[in-house]
């Protein structure tokens, strides 16, 4: 059976990192499903590896065609969304896919493949730690901090309509506890 591992939390939780480690330590089980945004390049970042980076119009086509999964604005302007052809892309491989989306992408790809999909909610210890990640991050200017937190609060409240929760405090742990998951929800 085709399977998908979806990984949600609200930005600064460290579920691009754990999904990451994922990736490294089972390679031979699972691949990354690279999502596509409108959002601008961040330093580093490449297009086809971190995020398909689209313009809106572009992005919008695709949504006119059908080629997304699911598809959301995450914040104002700002579009992100899970192509079809990637899954299908990693499927043909024989591995599951596993995606790094936002709360409400996450709900909607586990709502459209049930049981085919594991839904981990990746949450911080408090919103002050989170506070702290996202302000050592760097990336955000004051006015993108504030829009951030008062995101992560919204998206906490979706946590218990996951199949899981997991708390990100000491990162050791999380992976292990993840990798766990993660070869339990294969084997089924």
């Amino acid at each position: 059976m085709n399977k998908l591992i979806i990984f949600s939390a609200p930005s600064g939780s460290g579920k691009t990192t754990v999904v990451k480690h994922l990736l490294e330590v089972m390679s031979s089980k699972l691949a990354f499903s690279v999502s596509a945004t409108t959002r601008s390049p961040r330093p580093g970042e490449v297009s086809g590896r971190e995020y398909h980076f689209l313009q809106l119009e572009d992005f919008q086509n695709k949504i006119k065609n059908n080629e997304f999964l699911e598809h959301e604005e995450v914040y104002a302007g700002i579009l992100y969304g899970t192509l079809w052809s990637e899954v299908q892309k990693i499927w043909a491989e024989g591995k599951a896919v596993v995606f790094d989306v936002d709360v409400k992408g996450g709900l909607a790809l586990k709502r459209q493949f049930g049981e085919q999909a594991l839904a981990v909610f990746l949450r911080p210890p408090s919103v002050e730690i989170l506070l702290e990640r996202l302000t050592k991050r760097s990336t955000e200017v004051e006015h993108q901090l504030k829009e951030r937190l008062a995101k992560a609060n919204f998206e906490l409240s979706f946590e218990n309509q996951y199949d899981v929760v997991v708390v990100n405090d000491i990162l050791e742990e999380t992976f292990v506890n993840c990798e766990n998951l993660v070869n339990d929800f294969l084997v089924k």
